[in-house]
């Protein structure tokens, strides 16, 4: 009876923790400016983007496993958030490439106030979570991922259990990448800096661009 009560919970956090890390470890507009942010301050303000962005997983996970997901994708909704993420990824890209331009010095960036810095990435990891339109459409998903794992009517433990596997995915990811662009970070090179600077500008400036194409076309 044990048994027979625990297993589907393990399996469901399991899954739950699976796509938690597909999500969190796909590159997007997050990543590019944990690595912005590691690159150019440290270990303290990529962690800091990760955990801030938690804020935005955490608060569409719990509307999208309430079934608000789908009265989120109206274009009332969907419309504004589209315009503010992409001006605000846009503002990134152009800060991205006045990082690329200033890397070209040898030494390491130093960091007047690591607080303040940490402050400003918790503080961009929340407005990139919270203002991405993707989320709307992944969580809108989340029913039929359920019904995947053997779960076609979730109860409220069920949907617990699911998101406590997501959020786990998520802090782990958050220190995995935090890690990563440290390690990143103490290797690299100007040459390597710069490229890097670049390489985000150009993915923030394409994203931000997309929405606000997406956002003129509707």
């Amino acid at each position: 009876m044990v048994m027979a009560s625990v297993t589907p919970s393990v399996v469901l956090f399991a899954g739950a923790f699976g796509l938690g890390m597909v999500f969190n470890l796909a590159p997007g507009a997050v990543f590019a400016e944990t690595l912005r942010r590691g690159l150019h301050e440290g270990y303290a303000a990529a962690l800091a983007v990760q955990v801030g962005s938690l804020i935005g997983d955490a608060t569409w996970a719990i509307l999208g496993l309430a079934g608000v997901g789908l009265l989120l994708q109206s274009p009332a909704v969907r419309l504004p958030i589209s315009v503010a993420s992409g001006l605000y990824l846009l503002w990134l890209a152009w800060l991205s490439f006045a990082d690329a331009w200033e890397a070209r010095r040898a030494a390491l960036p130093t960091v007047a106030d690591p607080r303040a810095a940490a402050r400003g990435a918790f503080g961009a990891g929340a407005v990139l979570s919270l203002t991405n339109p993707q989320n709307l459409a992944y969580w809108s998903a989340m029913g039929a991922a359920m019904g995947v794992l053997g779960v076609t009517t979730p109860t409220a433990n069920q949907f617990l259990v699911f998101f406590c596997g997501f959020m786990a995915s998520s802090v782990a990811a958050a220190f995995l990448c935090a890690w990563f662009v440290e390690a990143f970070r103490r290797r690299a090179g100007v040459t390597w800096r710069v490229a890097t600077y670049s390489a985000c500008g150009l993915l923030l400036g394409w994203l931000g661009s997309d929405l606000l194409l997406e956002a003129w076309r509707r």
